[in-house]
């Protein structure tokens, strides 16, 4: 039921209150539709055996023994096939289920009377063939972005229904069957539609599970909500959602706007997903806005075979001041982003940009912080994204640091000294650290017990594309 789901989410075509560009897109090929097709037809023909057609009795005049009144009871289904059927996007509307050379195989008991005073008993078997079904699938949205479905403009059509008797004077009475036969047909046919809508109404709890406000951690959760209709080709669907983070419990709208983007014309997947760099940006202006883009470094995170230490001796080698002004103390820097950093996407290439301080203070031994100097701090980082289970995630490495003395409280020196020793900062103690929670990841849009298969994932200009088949597991 769950891929039949993700069909259905896939084909919303009611509008939605806001048309804004999109932060994420999520395109649906017809690999991806022909594989909802085949579990959302297992699904059908699932429900279809809870079919039960009640009691029913009636009269008919036969040649040569007059009037027969009968009765057929205890109406089980025992079969149902439904090979053939196919399933079509509309452009600009909607997806059109069809099944068609359907067959079911029913059993029961009946019972007749004639002559006034006899009577008779026995079983029945009703083969049905031809049967075809014709509905097509609408999702609206609700109040919280997410979809309710429903079918309409079901037809169903049974071609054959062929009751044959066993026991008692079966023989006599399968003369008569043609009367039986109709009277079956058109009691499922009434049957059909009704369990067809009930198979796509029944979805909609399952369909809640779609991550439309997905928490990411203590600070931060994603809006996967969808910002307007699909856009439906006959090969494929696109369907737009928002893709912003927000700090948790206060959604403040960043100082910048999704910028159009489209996918390539590509089919080999399933489902690709479009990330733009506006995601991105937006969880940088949430961090930042939580204030936890902020680090301070002790020597205890220095690695312990390393020559460097975090203390006033080592930064004296580099400017003596320091030395001279507070000799044999431990030291402290605070790293802080000054605001948020700028995200970019192009071909192959993911690059972050962040301008930042670094204070340096000695510890005394009171424990009191002294402030040595401040420094402005520009930096590039490169990142290796990639996919893990149902999140995106990635691992930084340096580019490129620039360094700018700001405040000195140890009177003037060449910032240059200290380049090799604050890259190695970033390189060894920051950026490990910040790959720790990136490699944790950021959730994907997704629904229920949805798995990515073999996923791949292209850095493109402006956004990252994601390839990838799917499955369900109950």
């Amino acid at each position: 039921m769950s891929a039949l789901s993700l069909l259905l989410v896939l084909l919303a075509v009611a509008s939605t209150t806001l048309s804004v560009n999109p932060g994420v897109t999520v395109r649906l090929t017809d690999k991806g539709l022909q594989y909802g097709k085949q579990l959302g037809i297992a699904a059908m023909q699932e429900k279809f055996k809870s079919i039960q057609i009640p009691d029913f009795s009636g009269s008919e005049r036969v040649s040569p023994i007059g009037k027969v009144q009968y009765s057929l009871t205890n109406i089980r289904l025992v079969n149902v096939g439904l090979p053939r059927s196919a399933v079509a996007l509309v452009p600009g509307t909607g997806v059109r289920l069809t099944i068609g050379d359907a067959f079911m195989n029913l059993n029961g008991n009946w019972r007749v009377k004639y002559l006034r005073i006899i009577k008779d008993s026995g079983s029945f078997d009703v083969n049905v063939n031809g049967l075809t079904i014709s509905t097509s699938v609408v999702v609206k949205s609700d109040a919280t972005g997410r979809p309710v479905v429903s079918s309409t403009n079901c037809v169903a059509n049974v071609a054959s229904a062929k009751v044959k008797f066993h026991g008692g004077a079966s023989w006599l009475y399968n003369l008569f069957s043609k009367f039986i036969n109709k009277a079956l047909r058109n009691a499922l046919q009434k049957q059909i539609c009704p369990l067809v809508d009930k198979t796509v109404t029944g979805l909609n709890p399952k369909l809640q599970t779609l991550n439309v406000l997905a928490k990411v951690d203590k600070y931060a959760e994603i809006e996967y909500s969808m910002v307007s209709s699909p856009v439906i080709s006959q090969s494929s669907l696109d369907l737009n959602l928002k893709g912003q983070f927000y700090n948790i419990g206060k959604h403040q709208e960043p100082p910048f706007t999704p910028v159009a983007f489209s996918l390539p014309p590509q089919n080999n997947n399933m489902l690709y997903m479009g990330l733009s760099a506006f995601t991105a940006n937006s969880a940088g202006f949430v961090y930042n806005k939580a204030g936890v883009l902020s680090l301070y470094i002790t020597d205890d995170m220095v690695p312990k075979g390393s020559p460097f230490r975090l203390n006033t001796k080592t930064f004296g080698v580099f400017i003596p001041q320091i030395a001279k002004q507070y000799p044999g103390l431990m030291m402290k820097l605070l790293l802080r982003a000054n605001n948020s950093p700028t995200i970019t996407f192009q071909p192959k290439n993911a690059t972050a940009v962040a301008t930042a301080t670094m204070t340096a203070y000695a510890i005394q031994p009171n424990g009191t912080l002294s402030p040595l100097f401040v420094l402005n701090l520009e930096s590039s980082v490169s990142a290796d994204v990639y996919v893990r289970g149902l999140n995106i995630a990635g691992r930084l490495t340096l580019n490129q640091m620039k360094l700018s003395v700001g405040t000195s409280y140890v009177g003037q020196f060449q910032v240059g000294v200290l380049d090799s020793v604050l890259r190695m900062v970033l390189k060894v103690i920051v950026i490990p650290i910040v790959n720790v929670q990136f490699d944790k990841g950021y959730p994907l849009p997704a629904l229920g017990k949805m798995n990515l298969v073999n996923p791949q994932l292209q850095i493109m200009k402006d956004y990252m594309l994601i390839g990838t088949d799917v499955n369900f597991t109950d």
